[in-house]
């Protein structure tokens, strides 16, 4: 999650839309001010050779401090005012609904199936794994709801000024960059690649009735972004 006020954004970061690989393009061009959440500890090497701003201000003050915090505080545990995943709801009660209506806000929605099937892998990286009808019964594609949709939308309505698309990655960061107005292309990098080894088209992986609680889950991002099984 990245709130720029040199640039007036911020960045919502949805889970297995390349959201990291967006972070690390952003940060660099991110000023001293700018709040910016830490990512995995493989992966803030790349942002650094990439030139991006390293984690910075998404620490709690000690004045939100409460009495299990200040336990975990001896433990050298310090509180996330700001954290990696965090939503709408909780962004505007941090920031204020001033700077919230005033900056622009963007994210990354991916086909709801397609997106089961990374973390599918993510989840699953070696063999054996689950079935496809396995996964889904496991409750993981309601996490997914709550790191997509639930968190770019409040109240059940859309809450950012852009919704853009995973399959377009490229061209809309382009997009988000002229509506920022950054200077120069950003230039994306692989983190988080290479779990899924096999290229096979999504809809191979779903019996029909998968398909359909799959399309029941995600109604809210199928109906607003029109995706199709």
């Amino acid at each position: 999650m990245i709130i720029s006020h040199r640039h007036k954004f911020i960045f919502i970061k949805t889970n297995k839309t390349a959201g990291t690989s967006v972070e690390i393009a952003l940060s660099k061009h991110c000023g001293p001010e700018d709040i910016i959440t830490p990512i995995s500890k493989k992966d803030e090497p790349k942002r650094k050779a990439a030139g991006g701003v390293g984690p910075q201000h998404y620490l709690a003050p000690v004045s939100e401090y409460r009495l299990g915090d200040i336990g975990r505080l001896f433990q050298g545990r310090r509180k996330r005012r700001f954290y990696n995943h965090i939503s709408a709801t909780e962004i505007v009660a941090a920031i204020g609904s001033d700077i919230w209506d005033s900056y622009f806000k963007f994210c990354f929605e991916r086909n709801p199936w397609d997106r089961t099937v990374s973390a599918y892998y993510w989840k699953h990286s070696e063999e054996p794994r689950p079935s496809m009808t396995q996964f889904i019964d496991s409750g993981y594609p309601d996490k997914l709801k709550k790191r997509g949709f639930d968190l770019y939308s409040l109240d059940g309505k859309i809450a950012v000024d852009a919704v853009y698309r995973f399959e377009n990655l490229a061209e809309d960061l382009d997009k988000a960059r002229q509506r920022i107005g950054l200077p120069e292309p950003l230039e994306l990098t692989n983190a988080k690649s290479g779990q899924r080894k096999e290229k096979r088209d999504y809809r191979e992986y779903f019996q029909p009735n998968d398909a359909k609680r799959i399309a029941t889950t995600f109604a809210d991002e199928i109906e607003h972004l029109g995706y199709t099984f």
